[in-house]
């Protein structure tokens, strides 16, 4: 034992248990509730932090960060410097107002999502006034007792006080894929984090076993905290993030050779530099929707309140564009497309015939045991006692379940002293271990016909829809403790037949999926006949199967070729639905992945849309984007066209901005060479950009067409491009009608101009939002009251503004009646034209990328109810013949 200053120096995975309990003042039988709160007082709650004010301060700062809106700036300055100070000051308030719009949009939208996020603050089960009490992990404080178990996460850094078969998985820190066995002990002092094995950190996460540990790092004193930048989780980028990125790649190459040509045009004509400096970033500014941060960010926490609303918890905001284009979701039967109740309905022996010592069994396995919580547990512990012995039985050890035995067993006392061990687990892996079968009271040795015998049972009443569970025992001699390497010699003791019916509505659920475009695959542990079954039952294709086994003999191109063909995903192994999910990815498909359990949490993190659900293990919750607070496909399909109307929102603004705007800049910047002055100047092009930004904001509550929501939508840049030139051109092309009116009709000078124009060019950016905002002809469709409202306003303001007392900081300028007139009978013209042209547009598009017709899995739905509109009976022995359709 080394010196009370030896011990103030070393680290506490080296110091024994008893030093690490009196330097933190705590015991193993956990803290008060008193000293807990004061000890949440003192050392903060336990997360990263959060920096309110800083967040607000990065997220205003965020929005001068874009170059356009630095080099404005810098223009401005110079505008000042030079003696124009008056148009320094206007450009620099209306950077000022757009920046501010922004952030005010985007401030409110990070606070509404904050709040959704609190909704699912993580849990954790402490050891508080000597009893378990479930508390959020930000209020776990260093001297704090947990108890974990398979599927937690662990919230803070501690010591292991006790472990059973305790496996921690500690890839976010150290990479390493394979659960890592944590036992009590001491660790070497300069041991490295993949040594400590008697230690578990934040942020990793329990696969099985379980363990009670002492706290003694929280928040930014863990481990994770220490190298949180670099561990930061790496989003793989969704399908929405690269199409916004490709588009800005367009729009900076579209922008940046237009102010070089506009400014070396301007230059060589003789032209004031300043000036053209400021009209050439004017119209780049006017070009590029600088506001879409914004507006993406307004939409889609519009979008996840809705959702919330619903019963679905956006975790990451991005997520919801992908919900909408998701073509694909894999999913497990059990609670979603069951109604994950399960029930006990069989309790056979050997020979296939009830038996009450089967299920004191059982009871006794299931009761016991003290592991994760699970269904088919419940179930059992459900079933009726009928042994009155059963109390007098006592627990002497366990050996956990863990998903390669796929077994779970405890080591009783019998009243008549002796000590058995009962595995429970699937039927194949307790037959592999079992020598022997009981038949009348007797062990008889297990020879291959006997074998053969159980595995038929099995198989017939696996293809009834029943899943079946293996019972075996056996005497002990040895005092213990015991372990997986006592599981061998066994005496098979009979069956446990469990039913989990149909869930009420699936087949209506999966026919709506389908007619959305989406096409439902199931992932399961279960066998091959449990899941044909079920897949018959509610409208799934039963025929096309792929077994784990089967799939562990493919390559990876192999998988990724036949994954599309296959409905039913069987015996699947836990490490190989990633696979699974990989290879529908890589053709192309669009992921999500709905999973609860402890190995989904790779599944769900390399989806494109991760689902999970309220009651699933933290490790899963944690890696999901999207949280249902109902397992029900019902609530999945909300929040499908909840997304697809977040989707349709935002592509409306990038096609209206981009496409109005395009064709305002190439007219101005044709016009500003054609015309002996410019035609406009810079302070009223950004006006302009300005007041047509204000209704784009009301484009989140927008209405959306029911064919927009009807299948799943993609970027595609391609169609982006050819939408904004066509539209750009017919845009264009009135504006010269428009230059002709003004100069060779009204004989318009240079200040009438600018503002006629002015007038116009916002008028028609106002306008176009109703004809481009919907694919049917505008008048069929009603658009959102506040965009309407929003758009009138501004309108209202363009006619206005050339007689109020600010009309002169911009040159505006009275114009007479008639040419308001000519000005509002081009516009009027302008619409008609794009509304024919609109609908030539998308007929257009749609020979290039044809809708895909009815799929074959939705078309066998069909055909299937029409022959087989109920499940049918399934016969067993005596007491427990039962009807699927009544459960």
């Amino acid at each position: 034992m080394g010196t009370a200053a030896d011990n103030e120096t070393t680290p506490y995975w080296s110091l024994p248990e008893e030093i690490v309990l009196a330097k933190l003042q705590a015991s193993p039988t956990g803290l008060t509730a008193s000293e807990a709160a004061l000890r949440l007082k003192n050392s903060g709650p336990n997360s990263l932090g959060n920096n309110r004010s800083l967040s607000t301060l990065r997220l205003l700062g965020r929005q001068f960060r874009s170059p356009l809106v630095l080099i404005l700036v810098a223009a401005a300055v110079i505008s000042a410097a030079v003696g124009e100070a008056q148009e320094a000051i206007i450009i620099s308030i209306i950077v000022l107002a757009s920046s501010l719009l922004g952030f005010f949009q985007e401030y409110s939208a990070s606070q509404a999502t904050e709040k959704l996020r609190q909704r699912l603050s993580q849990k954790t089960v402490v050891v508080r006034n000597g009893a378990e009490t479930v508390v959020r992990a930000d209020e776990v404080v260093p001297g704090d007792v947990l108890h974990l178990s398979a599927g937690s996460l662990v919230p803070a850094d501690g010591v292991i006080l006790e472990a059973r078969d305790f496996n921690v998985s500690e890839a976010v820190l150290t990479g390493e894929t394979f659960p890592v066995v944590k036992t009590p002990g001491v660790a070497d002092v300069g041991a490295p984090l993949a040594k400590r094995n008697n230690v578990v950190f934040a942020g990793t996460s329990v696969r099985s076993g379980t363990a009670s540990v002492l706290i003694v790092k929280t928040g930014v004193h863990t481990e994770f905290a220490s190298i949180a930048a670099s561990l930061e989780r790496q989003v793989p980028e969704t399908e929405f993030s690269r199409g916004i990125r490709r588009f800005g790649l367009l729009m900076t190459e579209i922008m940046f050779a237009m102010v070089i040509v506009v400014f070396f045009a301007n230059a060589l004509l003789g032209r004031p530099l300043i000036d053209s400096i400021l009209f050439s970033l004017a119209l780049a500014v006017g070009l590029t929707p600088e506001l879409l941060p914004a507006i993406i960010s307004v939409t889609l926490a519009r979008g996840a309140r809705t959702m919330a609303a619903n019963g679905v918890i956006v975790r990451r905001l991005e997520a919801i564009e992908n919900l909408g284009s998701m073509d694909i979701l894999c999913t497990d039967k059990t609670g979603t497309l069951t109604e994950g109740v399960i029930h006990l309905d069989g309790w056979m022996d050997a020979d296939g015939r009830p038996s009450d010592g089967v299920l004191l069994l059982a009871r006794l396995n299931a009761t016991l045991q003290s592991g994760m919580p699970n269904p088919l547990d419940e179930a059992v512990v459900a079933a009726p006692a009928t042994d009155l012995r059963e109390p007098a039985f006592v627990k002497r050890d366990e050996v956990p379940y863990d998903f390669l035995r796929k077994r779970l067993s405890v080591v009783v006392t019998s009243p008549e002293k002796e000590t058995v061990l009962i595995c429970k687990g699937a039927v194949a892996n307790v037959l592999e271990i079992s020598v022997t079968s009981r038949a009348a009271g007797s062990e008889i040795p297990l020879d291959e016909e006997k074998r053969r015998a159980i595995e038929e049972k099995f198989r017939i009443w696996s293809e009834q829809g029943f899943r079946v569970l293996g019972l075996a025992t056996r005497k002990l001699s040895a005092p213990g403790p015991y372990g997986r390497a006592d599981e061998a010699g066994l005496c098979f003791e009979g069956f446990l037949l469990f039913l989990d019916p149909p869930k009420q509505g699936i087949g209506e659920c999966l026919e709506d999926l389908a007619a959305r475009g989406i096409t439902v695959k199931m992932i399961s542990g279960d066998n091959r006949y449990v899941a044909a079954h079920l897949a018959a039952s509610i409208g799934l294709p039963p025929d096309r199967i792929l077994t784990g086994a089967e799939m562990s003999q493919l390559s990876s191109a192999g998988l990724a070729a036949k994954a599309g063909h296959v409905d039913l995903f069987v015996e699947i192994d836990p490490n190989q639905k990633e696979r699974i999910v990989t290879a529908l990815r890589s053709r192309g498909h669009v992921v999500g992945y709905l999973g609860d359990g402890i190995n989904d949490a790779p599944a769900l993190h390399e989806a494109d849309i991760g689902i999970s659900v309220d009651s699933a293990v933290d490790v899963a919750r944690e890696a999901a984007d999207i949280v249902l607070l109902k397992r029900d496909l019902g609530v999945l399909i909300k929040g499908v066209e909840d997304g697809r109307t977040t989707f349709a929102n935002t592509m409306k603004y990038i096609s209206i901005t981009t496409s109005a705007n395009f064709g305002n800049m190439i007219s101005m910047a044709l016009a500003s060479v054609a015309l002996p002055f410019l035609p406009l100047l810079a302070q009223q092009v950004l006006l302009n950009n300005f007041l047509s930004d204000i209704p784009s904001f009301a484009i989140a509550t927008d209405n959306v067409d029911e064919q927009d929501r009807g299948k799943p939508r993609h970027w595609e840049i391609g169609s982006v491009r050819r939408f904004m030139v066509t539209f750009g051109l017919v845009s264009s092309l009135f504006d010269f009608v428009t230059f002709g009116f003004l100069i060779l009709i009204a004989g318009a000078g240079e200040e009438r101009f600018q503002t006629a124009w002015f007038i116009e060019s916002l008028l028609t950016e106002l306008l176009i939002v109703f004809i481009i905002r919907t694919r049917k002809h505008f008048w069929r469709s009603r658009p959102a009251r506040l965009l309407a409202s929003l758009t009138a306003l501004v309108v209202a303001v363009a006619f206005a503004l050339p007689f109020l007392p600010i009309a002169a900081w911009f040159s505006f300028v009275p114009l007479p009646a008639s040419m308001m007139a000519g000005l509002v009978a081009i516009s009027l013209l302008y619409l008609l034209a794009s509304e024919l042209t609109k609908h030539w547009f998308f007929r257009w598009e749609d020979r290039r990328h044809p809708h895909p017709p009815l799929t074959r899995t939705a078309a066998h739905r069909r055909r299937l109810r029409k022959t087989s509109p109920c499940i049918p009976s399934v016969h067993i022995p005596n007491s427990t013949r039962v009807d699927l359709d009544h459960g």
